[in-house]
């Protein structure tokens, strides 16, 4: 009986060490398995800017990034050109895989299409000179002297580029073509002046709708500021029309960015930056009008609200929490004493009524009267439009009644895209009108084209670039300047500009529609570098 009873207890326990050496090799199995399946990375949370601010210490912001670290020219000349992106019929794009090593941002701007050759700018091209010395004796009268105003620095700059603050070189760098070169290695410390320097006078700008400031600094130097005015994630209630909507702040900086990507670099740069209501704006200012709209809210924040047509009362005003405030500093162009600009009238304006609608609304040929009517009936003007007209739609900007170029180099330049507040209001939504201009005219540049598709493609993605592009900037360490559905939306929009361009080439095939739908400037500036023959 005693032997039965040790027989079936070993059974027992063999039965019972079989089950946990199969348990625990099914385990390992199963875990094996788990490990190899590839994880997907948890959303990212939606971060609350009033929390993140209350944790941020504003007096801690740094820029870097703006002037990326990039190998030397590609001209698009050059052997490298087949190897980077391949033109078929109508110069259709086809990138290779990003370099290892390289970021989407940075093999963008690699690419043969932003590296494109140009001639010499010749001196009539530059908006501003420092006048050059005529006797050694006169080295004195040369140098600017500060006439040592109080909170101003006491500095001497000369004919040397090198004793320029970022400021002044980014005037003296602005061509009839662009605002500043594609690699300015002048950006880096232009963008931290704008971020980190010591504000030293606040006055309001006056004329717009909304409330927005000039800032000096201690070198001359002046900034646009911009306040924030609603969280990033709200979108514009969808009741407003476009001309009652708030301004930006964050709209401002990705407008930059976003034209800095495209290739065009024809707004002035723009930084975030946390700015003390207190220290930095009320305590300077100097503007009796604007220091009497400041005040402590009933929760202890300091707001202010100026005075401007729209939105400058109690019930719009810009409150810190309790003193720090996000707003954009975007640089400001050459005065007006220097370098006047002309303001003209946007053909595809809209009527700004809530009933009425404009003629190119109404009008099936609008384009082709467009077209006989200076400046757009010669010259770039038109394809310089739809540059612009395209940057809108991107951002979803309707507010482009009217832009401005520089007075010295009469029609034959670049566009300023100026006043970007208004965009990015809507990701949920597109506003095909932006694109009439587009869909009426079907007039193009190829530079323009091939960039686009470019940011089509997966190496390339433009919001992937966008993302790292905006990464750069102070207020990224307290929120994403664009939340990720405002990315998505620019992917989206990218892809209705390249339908539309697309659907004019059909409509155009039968008569040579790619000569007529192409403009090429990039043949064109070949031949002006390339010797004949």
């Amino acid at each position: 009986m005693r032997w039965r009873m040790h027989r079936r207890s070993r059974t027992i326990c063999l039965s019972l060490a079989f089950v946990t050496v199969f348990l625990h090799l099914f385990l390992a199995l199963v875990s094996l398995s788990i490990s190899q399946q590839p994880c997907d990375a948890p959303p990212p949370p939606r971060t609350h800017t009033l929390r993140a601010l209350a944790r941020t210490n504003h007096t801690a912001v740094g820029v870097s990034g703006l002037a990326e670290p990039l190998p030397d020219d590609t001209h698009m000349d050059s052997p490298n050109m087949d190897a980077k992106a391949k033109v078929g019929r109508y110069g259709d794009s086809v990138a290779e895989p990003v370099e290892s090593g390289l970021s989407k941002l940075e093999a963008l701007f690699s690419h043969p299409l932003y590296n494109m050759p140009s001639p010499p700018v010749p001196e009539e091209d530059w908006l501003l000179k420092v006048k050059p010395k005529l006797k050694a004796s006169e080295k004195s009268s040369q140098m600017w002297v500060s006439a040592s105003r109080e909170g101003y620095e006491d500095v001497r700059w000369n004919s040397s580029s090198e004793s320029h603050p970022p400021w002044l070189r980014f005037h003296l760098g602005v061509s009839r073509w662009q605002l500043y070169p594609h690699r300015d290695p002048n950006m880096e410390p232009l963008a931290q002046q704008l971020a980190t320097h010591r504000i030293i006078s606040a006055a309001q700008k006056s004329g717009g709708t909304q409330l927005k400031l000039v800032m000096s600094f201690p070198n001359y130097g002046q900034a646009m500021f911009k306040p924030m005015k609603q969280e990033r994630d709200e979108e514009t209630n969808y009741n407003l029309y476009y001309f009652s909507d708030f301004e930006r702040h964050n709209a401002e900086i990705a407008a930059f960015h976003l034209d800095r990507i495209l290739g065009y670099r024809r707004i002035p740069p723009v930084v975030g930056r946390l700015v003390d209501v207190v220290k930095e704006i009320k305590d300077i200012t100097t503007d009796r009008k604007l220091a009497r709209t400041f005040f402590t809210s009933p929760v202890g924040n300091v707001c202010f609200y100026g005075q401007c047509s729209y939105y400058c009362s109690t019930e719009h005003a810009v409150c810190g929490r309790p003193r720090a405030l996000e707003a954009s500093l975007a640089v400001m162009l050459p005065d007006l004493s220097l370098a006047t600009r002309r303001t003209w009238r946007s053909p595809w304006r809209r009527s700004y009524s809530r009933s009425k609608l404009a003629k190119w609304e109404t009008e099936k040929d609008y384009c082709s009267t467009v077209k006989k009517t200076a400046p757009y009936d010669k010259g770039t003007r038109l394809v310089d439009f739809i540059d612009m007209v395209i940057l809108d739609f991107l951002i979803s900007n309707m507010d482009r009644h009217h832009y401005e170029t520089f007075e010295k180099f009469g029609n034959n330049t670049f566009l300023l895209h100026l006043d970007n507040g208004r965009a990015f209001g809507r990701h949920s939504k597109d506003e095909p009108s932006i694109l009439a201009p587009l869909e009426q005219c079907c007039r193009i540049r190829r530079s323009t084209w091939l960039r686009l598709r470019l940011l089509s493609l997966p190496q390339y993605r433009l919001s992937d670039v966008m993302r790292q592009s905006l990464s750069h900037d102070p207020l990224a360490s307290v929120a994403p300047l664009l939340s990720e559905p405002h990315l998505a939306a620019l992917d989206r929009r990218l892809a209705t500009v390249l339908q539309t361009v697309s659907r004019c080439q059909e409509r155009q095939s039968g008569d040579g529609g790619d000569d007529e739908v192409i403009y090429d400037d990039i043949a064109y500036f070949k031949g002006m570098v390339t010797p004949a023959g």
